[in-house]
């Protein structure tokens, strides 16, 4: 037993010096969302990226809120589910190129806050009009909270985009050019004890000049 005791703690120092200094491509944008009063739904108005247009999607596209709580010291500007009846998605397009992510290092991050059962995906539409709808998902937390994936770390099933439900795997996709990238939790909103909430979005890849 004294044996493994150095070799155990060798393993775990070197899983984390590798998350630590994790590559990443070029930012392609981030998305924060302005500083403006709470509103339901959110609007193009509500996008702080210069050059990002909002798109909404599913039955609850209308119920999709962007909250903020002027009372809660440092509360963010969020997109917010809970008044969501039934499934939403929300996505990001560039007005001046789409993004190759099939880099070894492509990436997304979030801040994501979410209650109840919720479990925030990762939806992209490929060049071809197919949606995809990412396997894992960032679930409960108690405070804010930052998730990194690396995008070949991922699996990727079908999305229906008209309801947001979820289809069968596809394997290998091409993710040489993603024209809209977003997020969903495939459920109905239920206030705030079962609610996703999405601070912040950046995207990790190689830019590709519309029209390429």
């Amino acid at each position: 037993m004294k044996l493994l005791r150095p070799f155990s703690f060798c393993l775990v120092f070197v899983t984390w010096t590798c998350g630590w200094t994790q590559k990443r491509s070029q930012l392609f944008f981030r998305e924060d969302w302005k500083e403006l009063p709470a509103a339901l739904s959110v609007t193009q108005d509500h996008v702080a990226g210069r050059d990002l247009v909002l798109s909404l999607y599913g039955p609850a596209r209308a119920e999709i809120k962007k909250s903020n709580h002027p009372q809660i010291p440092n509360d963010p500007y969020y997109i917010w589910s809970g008044e969501c009846k039934a499934n939403w998605a929300v996505t990001l397009h560039h007005t001046k190129r789409t993004v190759d992510l099939s880099g070894e290092h492509a990436a997304v991050r979030f801040r994501s806050k979410q209650s109840g059962l919720r479990q925030i995906h990762i939806i992209l539409k490929l060049h071809d009009g197919t949606w995809l709808v990412s396997d894992q998902a960032a679930g409960y937390t108690e405070d804010w909270s930052e998730t990194e994936w690396t995008i070949r770390q991922l699996r990727w099933r079908k999305l229906n985009i008209e309801d947001i439900v979820e289809g069968t795997f596809v394997e290998q996709p091409d993710l040489t050019n993603i024209l809209e990238i977003g997020f969903t939790d495939l459920m109905r909103g239920g206030g705030t004890p079962a609610s996703s909430r999405l601070d912040w979005l950046e995207v990790y890849g190689e830019a590709i000049n519309a029209g390429k």
